[in-house]
């Protein structure tokens, strides 16, 4: 692990300008494809089918020779991690649980509301990555660097008014509300205009269009949408609800894709959303993504490691387009 910190650390350039997002870069494969699994919701202790998820993402992993591995949020439950101290429920959610060699590569970090019901800033701290070097956060919102794509990691809890009217988040280096999502939403509309990658996909936790128990995101429609619909961004990939899904944008290019059932999932419990349904799996699961200049391909796994839904895009000058 000591091998895989240094070249993780070798990876991550930071921005030296604080009004700028964060960059990590990250080389594709020398044919310039790029590989990436994404899950989210999942850290129990190997819990609630946890364990199962992990073992078809490392046969997953390994046959898709996957680059690295995208965290929704919802990183730790309940309560995300007490401190940078709690190092053994860390390792035992984490560090235990996705052991696979081909799960040895780097995990960028987006935080969910149940990690900010801890210490929401022990997941970006040097110690718990000392701990694990996979273990990418640098910061609560940031950008991966891939040459062909660029992931956008937005710090989605801060959104949601609710949270605000709860004293059990902690939201140090963040209130106040508004001047931290202003600024949050100007850094990122800067970094898409000044992104050239061919592929531009958003990371947040919460969902802005979803089918499953907690709907769509209200402050995220109002908020975070607009600035993806502007800059066409290609993807928006989520968390937060418990499931496996794939929604079209009924106004724009854009996808909404959830990849939220890394371990306790909610049987049957959906809402109706205003865009275009074209799949969901209210169970366990992850989500593979195989990118090339041209074209992407994604996937949906359940927990034996079935194909349950996969698409295409065909990347030209103008726009994507699906192909299957």
């Amino acid at each position: 692990m000591a091998v895989l910190a240094i070249l993780v650390s070798a990876l991550v350039l930071l921005s030296p300008v604080a009004a700028e997002l964060q960059r990590v870069q990250h080389s594709p494969k020398e044919d310039g494809s790029l590989t990436v699994l994404a899950v989210g919701d999942w850290g129990r202790g190997g819990q609630y089918n946890q364990t199962l998820v992990a073992e078809q993402m490392g046969v997953i992993g390994e046959k898709l020779a996957a680059d690295f591995v995208i965290s929704t949020g919802d990183n730790f439950y309940n309560d995300g991690l007490a401190g940078d101290n709690d190092t053994a429920f860390f390792k035992a959610s984490f560090t235990d649980v996705y052991t696979a060699s081909s799960l040895q590569k780097p995990w960028y970090i987006v935080l969910g509301n149940h990690d900010y019901t801890g210490d929401a800033l022990a997941q970006q701290s040097p110690a718990i990555r000392e701990v694990d070097g996979r273990w990418t956060s640098v910061d609560k919102s940031f950008i991966v660097e891939a040459d062909i794509v660029d992931f956008f990691l937005v710090d989605t809890s801060p959104f949601v008014l609710k949270y605000w009217n709860e004293s059990k988040f902690d939201w140090r280096n963040v209130a106040p509300r508004d001047t931290y999502i202003a600024t949050l939403l100007q850094d990122l509309d800067d970094a898409l205009t000044a992104s050239n990658a061919t592929w531009k996909v958003v990371v947040g936790h919460h969902p802005i269009s979803s089918g499953c128990e907690h709907g769509n995101t209200t402050e995220l429609r109002e908020h975070l949408l607009p600035v993806l619909k502007a800059h066409g961004v290609d993807m928006y990939l989520n968390g937060h609800d418990h499931c496996l899904q794939r929604i079209s944008s009924i106004d724009s290019p854009v996808e909404f894709v959830t990849s939220g059932g890394g371990s306790k999932a909610w049987a049957g419990k959906f809402k109706a959303t205003s865009d275009k349904m074209e799949f969901l799996y209210d169970g366990q699961g992850f989500l593979s993504m195989q990118l090339t200049a041209a074209e992407a391909h994604l996937a949906f796994y359940d927990v034996s490691g079935a194909v349950l839904h996969s698409w295409g895009l065909a990347k030209s000058a103008a726009a994507a387009s699906i192909i299957s």
